[in-house]
């Protein structure tokens, strides 16, 4: 990232490990010192120009493996789950949770890990004190959780899923003129799956008898998402499985729950092909109603898309994806960029993914700035969904799509927008909880690693005031 020093020490090290090199040997292929090297293996010093450079040349390393995007997002997830109030003393230095974050990642999770599950634990017992006396309790991250994480960690990037699927659509041919009736035909020819429409569900398909039910009531979009979903589970299971052997999940639910959430993550990347679709967007200036109409695919989904845009030596442009229900709380998410989501409550109400909901079909843009002071473009729209017939329920949700403001030129929705003027930059945060913010007129909660003064004599923006 621009402006900051890149520590890699662990991949540095991993590196020269499966090399089977000493460090004098590997100090010497990169042109430097064995004292130089073991500081930058031990994080004492980051990695130079040089060294990347020399990384690269020597041994054709891929430098976007060095990319320290992980280890902020552990710093993030490290800080919101130290400003509990469990921890009485005052949290570590953001350097320190920085080296725990290079030099022991694995650490690092397995604190996350504690005290997530700590967390479900009294919540648990603060609202059903009574029937915990009935059933048996339990430490485990939920299911979902572990899922949420899963994809949280791996860039929401499966790189041999989403090659698999671009190989898959160029065979099937899914950007032609009729890419349903393609995928369609596809299945029959090569599985030899029968697909007809009906009534009871979005997608049902039968093992035996080997018939595919879509709902008739679905529109393109769905449908070739759903038969693709579908061709996942039925023609690529064993890399499906093979990927959920590595991610190596904690209960049979998780590994259940991710194996759909890889058959979706097949079939975003088979109705939008990685290279195809990168390109479409830098033509279209990654505007969503065009790409939709060129892929056949949902306003969400090319949304979801543009975040999954991170194969190495072929990246896009780093965004963050979001979906709220109308309740606030977070549905999806995930970042490529230094932005970060709460992984407890709901986000922060000052952000314009909860006025989409007050403007349904429309786009609601957003100049934006974090308390560390990094500005975003935000972009915001309703996608709610019918449920199809008169009395049936809508399902209401809102999405959030948006980048650092130095890649806002390349998007078509910031043409008329003056990104330079900071006062138009409105301040937006993680969550109530963390945010460092002393006179938010939104803020629900007080910090929870501040001290608060209560004069009763007095009343401001907020009822209490906050130590800086």
């Amino acid at each position: 990232m621009r402006g900051q020093k890149l520590y890699a020490g662990v991949i540095l090290r991993e590196q020269r490990t499966r090399l089977s090199l000493t460090q004098k040997a590997f100090a010497a292929k990169l042109g430097v010192s064995l004292p130089y090297l073991n500081q930058m293996e031990n994080n004492h010093r980051p990695i130079s120009t040089t060294v990347v450079l020399a990384l690269a040349q020597e041994f054709g390393f891929d430098v976007t493996k060095l990319s320290v995007g992980e280890a902020a997002r552990i710093v993030t997830d490290m800080r919101e789950a130290l400003a509990d109030p469990v921890f009485a003393d005052a949290p570590p230095p953001t350097a320190d949770l920085q080296l725990t974050a290079s030099n022991a990642p694995a650490l690092a999770r397995a604190f996350l890990t504690l005290h997530q599950a700590y967390r479900q634990n009294q919540e648990r017992l603060a609202a059903l004190d009574e029937a915990l006396g009935r059933e048996e309790s339990t430490l485990a991250l939920s299911p979902w959780d572990e899922v949420r994480d899963f994809f949280h960690y791996c860039d929401n990037y499966i790189d041999s899923i989403d090659h698999v699927a671009e190989k898959y659509a160029a065979a099937a041919n899914l950007q032609g003129a009729l890419p349903v009736n393609a995928a369609v035909q596809w299945l029959r020819q090569h599985h030899h799956v029968t697909t007809v429409t009906g009534d009871k569900g979005l997608r049902i398909y039968d093992p035996e008898t080997k018939l595919l039910t879509l709902a008739s009531n679905a529109n393109a979009a769905t449908r070739l998402f759903q038969i693709a979903h579908q061709t996942a589970l039925i023609a690529h299971d064993d890399l499906l499985e093979a990927t959920l052997d590595f991610a190596n999940f904690k209960t049979p639910e998780a590994r259940a729950i991710c194996k759909i959430g890889l058959a979706n993550y097949f079939a975003g990347a088979a109705v939008m092909p990685y290279k195809r679709f990168l390109q479409a967007a830098r033509d279209t200036r990654h505007d969503l109603e065009k790409l939709g109409l060129c892929f056949g695919a949902s306003i969400e989904q090319v949304a979801h898309r543009l975040s999954t845009l991170q194969r190495p030596g072929l990246k896009g442009i780093p965004f963050f994806f979001v979906r709220v229900d109308q309740a606030g709380t977070i549905t999806k998410r995930h970042s490529a960029t230094r932005l970060q989501f709460a992984r407890f409550g709901g986000a922060c109400p000052l952000w314009n993914v909860h006025r989409a909901f007050e403007t349904p079909g429309q786009f609601l843009r957003q100049l934006a700035q974090t308390p560390d002071g990094l500005k975003y473009f935000c972009l915001a729209r309703d996608v709610s969904k019918s449920g199809g017939a008169f009395n049936a329920p809508t399902r209401r949700y809102a999405i959030g799509l948006g980048c650092e403001l130095r890649h806002a030129n390349a998007l078509v929705y910031t043409d008329d927008l003056d990104v330079e003027n900071a006062r138009a930059l409105e301040p937006i945060g993680i969550s109530c909880r963390i945010c460092e913010r002393t006179n938010c007129h939104q803020r629900s909660v007080p910090p929870l690693e501040r001290a608060l003064t209560i004069d009763h004599n007095r009343h401001g923006v907020l009822p209490y005031a906050i130590s800086e």
